[in-house]
């Protein structure tokens, strides 16, 4: 294994000393304000457009999409950035129709919103769900798939790349969203300028190994090489149809995944909560255009790998106990990277995991000190008692992580999919209550206590309804295929769809039934269409980047 040479480590050291040296500056220009717990934890109106959009994907972008994305790209092909590509539509719809809810009635976290829709107890039991959540599922698998990935990069011991990981994301994110949201902005730079670094090498190396050079000449020998991984979406045929089924991507249940983490998650909406409409809706759509290059450099180089070793590269490299492991080819990748362009691709992997754990940081500190400690603990807690607090709270949880992280089985699942495996059985229910709550003023609060409970045990029905029923009747319909032992198996993200149209259908019964047919609940939103109106320059860009999805979908369906 080649691990970092002296300039390497300077260029690392380098990226390392402008997040330090501007996070401080940031820190200590708006210190004076720091003792207000809604600017610490919101950045309340300090935040530009740009600041929110490079801190969105900043936030979002970690190892699970450099290494598992990639893993998928060698794997399945362009397909998996459906996740990228569809999430930048995604990006339009939440800042058209979402954020003016969130902004109009100042809600700060997303337990404060369920306790002004329903009731505290919804409120209660989503604040320690999402604690729960992000501490054990989300924080321990960026911490330990990051550490992975520095250390086969590095060669450092996997606890020390751990240990160094915390300790950087600490002292960003005791700085508070302020300092999360300006760093954010190196924090992009860095993983753009390395990534793009990657995926050249990669695309060079392609064209060199057929006798040609160049990028474009790579790209297109890949597309000849590679045919079946630059189609977007897959028949019932396909060996990955479990994982990507078909039309489902675009008309179904991907949106569920989609809406419910950037409109829902506060890990993704804190960052927009603080800046008045106008701002944060340029700030998401700016993260939009930033989502349609992600592809590129998280996907692109997985093909790219898979090309080479299709005609005889990484024959060794990419085996691990004898099996070829598909995210093992982002490392292998950065290990043939130039003395100099390594150490930039190690800051944008670093750049990208400890912006991620900043911003997941901050959110458990937000949740915890708003909507657990002030109402349960503390009520006439001071602002600056509740700022001591988050610190406290973020030092608590990187250390939970750190000692919960190695006994996860995060390896074995695969970073990507072990999110998605645990974050999937809840967010059809959740999504359902935000909508409902949104857009139905009716809904009650034991309408969103169904969606909640009901909605994590129908998603554990549908997941071992096949050891029971043979669902063969269903393969004609796209809705069933055989899995890897012939058992015909309902695809993750169609059971994510079943799951929220049920939710939905029985939060209208439970709702009629408590209320009756021309019963109200005073707790309902006042939605004005009004709210919902754009600027042009806005409706500009979100057509232009409509436009380019359309072109991408039509050329590789």
């Amino acid at each position: 294994m080649q691990v970092l040479h002296n300039i390497d480590y300077a260029v690392f050291f380098f990226y390392f000393l402008v997040v330090a040296f501007y996070g401080l500056w940031i820190y200590y220009k708006k210190k004076k304000l720091q003792a207000d717990s809604k600017d610490y934890f919101l950045a309340e109106g300090s935040l530009t457009w740009w600041a929110i959009g490079a801190s969105l994907i900043a936030s979002n972008i970690s190892a699970e999409q450099f290494i598992g994305m990639s893993g998928s790209g060698f794997q399945m092909g362009l397909a998996i950035a459906a996740y990228e590509w569809l999430a930048a539509a995604t990006l339009i719809v939440v800042a058209v129709f979402f954020l003016p809810v969130y902004i109009k009635n100042k809600i700060y976290t997303m337990p404060q919103f369920l306790n002004q829709r329903y009731n505290s107890t919804v409120s209660m039991i989503m604040a320690v769900f999402w604690l729960l959540l992000y501490v054990l599922v989300n924080l321990t698998s960026i911490l330990y798939l990051g550490a992975l990935a520095i250390n086969g990069i590095s060669g450092l011991n996997l606890t020390a790349c751990m240990i160094i990981l915390a300790i950087f994301a600490i002292i960003i994110t005791l700085g508070g969203m302020k300092v999360i949201g300006y760093t954010d902005v190196i924090q992009v730079f860095f993983l753009i300028l390395g990534g793009l670094a990657t995926t050249y090498l990669a695309l060079d190396l392609v064209a060199e190994h057929f006798g040609s050079s160049g990028v474009l000449n790579g790209f297109n020998i890949m597309t000849d090489q590679a045919d079946s991984h630059f189609h977007l979406i897959f028949d019932k045929t396909h060996p990955n149809y479990l994982d990507l089924p078909g039309l489902s991507i675009l008309v179904g249940g991907m949106w569920i995944v989609n809406l419910n983490y950037w409109g829902c998650n506060q890990y993704i909406t804190q960052r927009a909560l603080g800046a008045d409409l106008k701002t944060a809706r340029h700030g998401l759509l700016f993260a939009g255009f930033l989502k349609l290059l992600m592809p590129l450099i998280v996907v692109i180089p997985g093909i790219a790998a898979y090309v080479l070793y299709q005609n005889g590269a990484f024959q060794t490299e990419l085996l691990v106990d004898g099996e070829i492991n598909p995210d093992k080819a982002y490392p292998v990748l950065l290990n043939l990277l130039p003395v100099g362009l390594k150490g930039l691709a190690f800051a944008a992997l670093t750049a990208a995991i400890v912006a991620s754990l900043a911003g997941k940081t901050n959110s458990i500190a937000t949740i915890f000190t708003l909507d657990i400690y002030k109402k349960v603990f503390n009520k006439n807690a001071s602002e600056k008692h509740m700022v001591n607090v988050g610190k406290i709270t973020i030092i608590i949880s990187i250390f939970l992580a750190v000692i919960i992280a190695p006994f996860m089985g995060i390896d074995k699942k695969g970073g990507f999919q072990y999110i998605q495996e645990y974050t999937g059985f809840v967010s059809p229910g959740i999504f359902a209550m935000f909508l409902l709550g949104f857009f139905w003023k009716k809904t009650t609060s034991n309408a969103a206590l169904f969606a909640t409970i009901g909605g994590f045990i129908l998603s554990i029905i549908f997941k071992v309804l096949p050891s029971f029923v043979d669902l063969e009747f269903l393969y004609q319909f796209g809705f069933a295929v055989p899995n890897a032992e012939g058992v015909y198996e309902i695809p993750f993200i169609d059971r994510m769809g079943f799951v929220f149209i049920i939710c939905v259908i029985m939060m209208f019964i439970i709702t009629k039934l408590e209320l009756g047919w021309k019963g109200t609940n005073p707790k309902g939103l006042e939605v004005d269409s009004k709210m919902f109106k754009v600027s042009p320059g806005f409706a500009v860009g979100s057509l232009i980047i409509i436009g380019i999805l359309v072109a991408l979908y039509t050329v590789y369906w």
